[in-house]
């Protein structure tokens, strides 16, 4: 079974929804500082719906089924649909199939301190940058070895209870020239902040050294999302969840205020003046009618991991649910001002307005039930390596409590949108993330302290 140790239960706010917190989804006022919207600083904010979270802030886990790490057969329970009226179909796919898929996992590092995210800088050096929640970003060789000193440690700032921690790293387009490095952390007061950093030489930054960018200040300490990349523009884009508590539903309609910056993607520009510019293209540039001009897409209720398609650039967003539904979202290349439903709609159903018209949203590509096969998902990746050519155009994904592996044919949910998915493994690893190298291959992060590779061969 999921190891669900104690200090992996204290994760279980770090992505996590549903089954960590009863009924999460409050939110309160964020704002940016620096802006170059002009958007004042945020006052201090207090959390406002239920208890504070200590180190293991579990509240009730559901039921998680039994995994094992050998990989099963494919049979019918192991396929999936976005819908209810969608079933399984044995019509051949053209593309990726899960159904030829044997999928296996090989260790590549242990003994890590609850990682949570695993990236690469791009640079050509084959090395790969592992987040730990706490605040330290590790440095994993070529040769697969941890470097003795870390590529940043600010875990003298950075908060672990609930969802708070370091939740990601990413690496500038020029990183190999410039050094320009961000890191996206929460603080004991629940401000999330996007800080940069320069990498010159050898050895750790020094923690003083890093330049605010970006502060969100968050009433509660559950749904900050996380994830934040740089795309195929060069802008650098930004998950954020709706503020989170302890109150179902979402009592300050963070998912539909474009008013705020919680519940969206966020999309900026950190070559432009500083702190940031807001790109022209950006849907609400202008910031009219009270519109925040960071927004790119809306509607998301606790977006902890995303990737781009490196070849199609389409943004791919896995959004924790609430009561039914866990869902992953698709922003094709260059289209701005999404609106994926949240809190209006849970999935492919209507949540909060009961009359909602889903002609009004923009669908997930596929759903599964928040308490049938996990209890948070964890957004993956399409695979676009070269050393198992049966994944390729396959998007690959996970979840948090149940630790499976599935996978769909991302060119399908592109055109089709609701999408058959497949088991792929059980595991027993907490698949807190997943990551990619400079190569494509594909990784799992496990919050118990390892990361595995991806291999496959066909059945």
């Amino acid at each position: 079974m999921p190891r669900l140790t104690v200090s992996a239960l204290a994760l279980c706010g770090l992505l996590l929804a549903t089954a960590c917190a009863s009924g999460p989804s409050a939110s309160g006022t964020p704002t940016a500082s620096g802006s170059p919207a002009g958007l004042s600083p945020a006052p201090d904010v207090s959390p406002s719906t239920g208890p504070e979270p200590s180190t293991s802030p579990i509240g009730s886990i559901p039921s998680v089924p039994t995994s094992s790490s050998d990989p099963t057969s494919p049979d019918p329970s192991d396929e999936g649909t976005s819908d209810p009226s969608i079933g399984p179909s044995d019509t051949p796919v053209t593309g990726f199939d899960p159904r030829r898929v044997e999928l296996a996992l090989e260790e590549v590092v242990t003994g890590l301190d609850s990682p949570v995210a695993v990236t690469h800088a791009g640079d050509g050096t084959g090395t790969l940058y592992i987040v730990e929640r706490a605040g330290r970003i590790r440095v994993l060789e070529p040769d697969g070895s941890l470097a003795p000193d870390p590529l940043l440690d600010i875990r003298d700032r950075v908060d672990t209870q609930g969802e708070r921690g370091l939740h990601y790293v990413a690496f500038h387009p020029e990183f190999e020239s410039n050094g320009r490095f961000f890191v996206h952390w929460t603080d004991a007061n629940d401000r999330s902040f996007i800080q940069e950093y320069t990498a010159e030489g050898q050895g750790a930054v020094p923690r003083d050294s890093g330049r605010d960018i970006l502060r969100i200040d968050h009433p509660e300490w559950n749904h900050k999302g996380g994830w934040m990349g740089f795309g195929p523009d060069g802008m650098l884009y930004i998950a954020v969840g709706d503020g989170g508590g302890n109150t179902p539903g979402d009592p300050f309609g963070n998912g539909q205020k474009r008013s705020e910056l919680m519940g969206n993607i966020l999309r900026i520009d950190l070559d432009g003046e500083p702190p940031y510019g807001i790109p022209d293209d950006n849907p609400y540039a202008d910031g009219g009618e009270g519109r925040q001009p960071e927004i790119w897409a809306y509607g998301l209720r606790n977006p902890w991991r995303a990737s781009f398609d490196t070849e199609t650039g389409a943004l791919w967003i896995g959004d924790v649910g609430q009561d039914t539904s866990e869902e992953i979202n698709v922003i094709p290349a260059g289209e701005g001002g999404l609106n994926f439903g949240w809190s209006d709609m849970e999935g492919t159903r209507c949540h909060l307005e009961p009359d909602c018209d889903p002609a009004d949203y923009v669908l997930p590509v596929t759903t599964y039930g928040t308490r049938d096969e996990g209890c948070a998902i964890t957004g993956g990746y399409v695979y676009r390596g070269t050393a198992s050519p049966v994944l390729t155009g396959g998007y690959l994904f996970t979840d948090y409590c149940s630790g499976e592996i599935w996978g769909l044919d991302a060119a399908s949910g592109l055109e089709n949108g609701q999408t058959e998915y497949r088991r792929l493994l059980r595991t027993d690893h907490l698949g807190v993330s997943m990551g990619q190298d400079e190569a494509g291959e594909l990784y799992l992060v496990d919050f118990a302290g390892g990361v595995y590779r991806l291999a496959a061969t066909e059945r």
